[in-house]
């Protein structure tokens, strides 16, 4: 079936599915395929839940023949097509997002903004591959003005691969770091591969909103149509300076004359990159500077991204979504210099997918930690197990069952609790044992 065929079968059904356990009724189920699945073999189950349609590409013995399969080369392709075509459609701006740490983030902040003025659309959650892209566009609709899309990348091209798919006007990198060297393979990679963002808006003669102060950045966006933002330079078009980070976030802004003082929510100074380019990207959209400092103040971070919680025995910083060198360095070097009475403490979990320099970039963290006077420290995960000093006192775990175990046999009470690591870790599952 051609593309402009099945977009006619999708404006009379415009709801998608990729789960044949979620089948809202006359949605379209495209039974995408998967290393340890195959959703070709649950079309039948996405039909009779409610489905209108499903795109599969192996058709079953269907007895007698269902007119509601429709039979593609590739569901993949199909669905990224038909997302592609949809967004053509739609002729709004979209707003390409992605950089090594602070992306969901940023693009929560943006979104929230925008929203004081527009009707955005927006990745939920981490939907932000080549399946999440396709589904965030064909959420979409003609009421929606605006549409800010986050673009992660595991491998050379993706960016790109997503670019073409969502066919961004505007483009916004946070920042580069040692992440996912393993499918990358170098630093250098992971720089060409967050600039074909930057390429593609070349290209298409687009917009970037760049942050001066990262050179890599601003030397990558020379020659573009760019848009300025950093810290303490009236010069950019936005720019502002950090008040305070013990723990929350608090910066100073000005529009014209006038001076903002933002008291957000987010943990730690290094959030400070992701408020203003929040507020460059409103900013050049029109959105007023009350709006823009009320909405960056209203949010409240989730999914365990700079959170803090006071639990019923201690105070924890919850930054367990992601972690690689960078982000870790730069969450540790925060929480040593975070005043508090209590006696601080850090559980680390493994830095996941950095290849052959994994055990340096874990070592590092380790030489780190030695520097510092943590009551505590616990680690997770089988690469400390063999690089924990001698003379350490650190407290190693295989796992967070294994942690889990221990903080319910031996609880901690009376601590400021940093935890940070990889998603794959789970630190998350230890919060409620603390």
């Amino acid at each position: 079936m051609e593309t402009a065929d099945l977009y006619s079968i999708f404006r009379k059904y415009p709801s998608v599915t990729t789960d044949s356990r979620m089948c809202s009724k006359d949605s379209i189920f495209f039974a995408l395929k998967g290393e340890r699945f195959n959703g070709n073999l649950f079309a039948n189950e996405a039909l009779e839940a409610g489905c209108a349609f499903a795109v599969v590409d192996e058709r079953p013995e269907y007895e007698p023949a269902d007119e509601r399969i429709i039979v593609v080369d590739n569901v993949l392709t199909a669905l990224q097509k038909l997302a592609n075509y949809h967004r053509r459609k739609l002729r709004i701006p979209i707003i390409g997002i992605t950089g090594t740490n602070g992306k969901t983030t940023t693009k929560e902040l943006i979104a929230i903004a925008l929203s004081r003025e527009f009707k955005v659309a927006y990745t939920q959650g981490n939907f932000n591959n080549h399946i999440g892209v396709p589904l965030t566009l064909l959420s979409m609709n003609k009421s929606h003005e605006i549409g800010v899309i986050e673009m992660g990348a595991n491998h050379p091209g993706d960016i790109r691969e997503l670019c073409e798919i969502a066919e961004p006007n505007y483009g916004l990198i946070t920042n580069l770091g040692k992440a996912h060297l393993e499918g990358f393979g170098s630093f250098e990679n992971v720089i060409k591969t967050k600039g074909e963002l930057y390429d593609f808006i070349r290209a298409h003669e687009g917009k970037v909103f760049v942050n001066k102060d990262n050179q890599i950045l601003y030397e990558l966006s020379e020659g573009m149509d760019r848009i300025l933002y950093g810290k303490n330079d009236p010069t950019l078009f936005a720019s502002g300076s950090i008040a305070d980070a013990t723990p929350f976030l608090k910066f100073d802004w000005s529009f014209f004359d006038a001076s903002y003082r933002v008291r957000t929510s987010l943990v730690g100074e290094f959030n400070f990159d992701n408020a203003i380019a929040a507020v460059a990207v409103s900013k050049f959209f029109g959105i007023n500077a009350e709006r823009i400092s009320a909405a960056l103040e209203e949010y409240e971070p989730q999914n365990h991204r700079s959170q803090f919680k006071r639990t019923e025995r201690n105070d924890l910083i919850i930054d367990a979504y992601n972690a690689n060198p960078t982000s870790m360095k730069t969450s540790l070097e925060f929480f040593t210099t975070v005043p508090s009475s209590l006696p601080k403490m850090v559980i680390l979990g493994e830095m996941k997918e950095l290849g052959e320099i994994s055990r340096v970039e874990h070592q590092r963290m380790l030489d780190f930690l030695q520097k510092q006077s943590y009551a505590r420290v616990y680690l997770v995960g089988d690469i400390f197990r063999e690089l924990i000093p001698a003379n350490a006192t650190y407290h190693f775990f295989e796992d967070v069952e294994a942690l889990i175990k221990s903080l319910n046999e031996d609880p901690l009470t009376g601590y400021y609790i940093l935890l940070k690591g990889s998603h794959s870790v789970h630190l998350e599952k230890a919060v409620d044992n603390l």
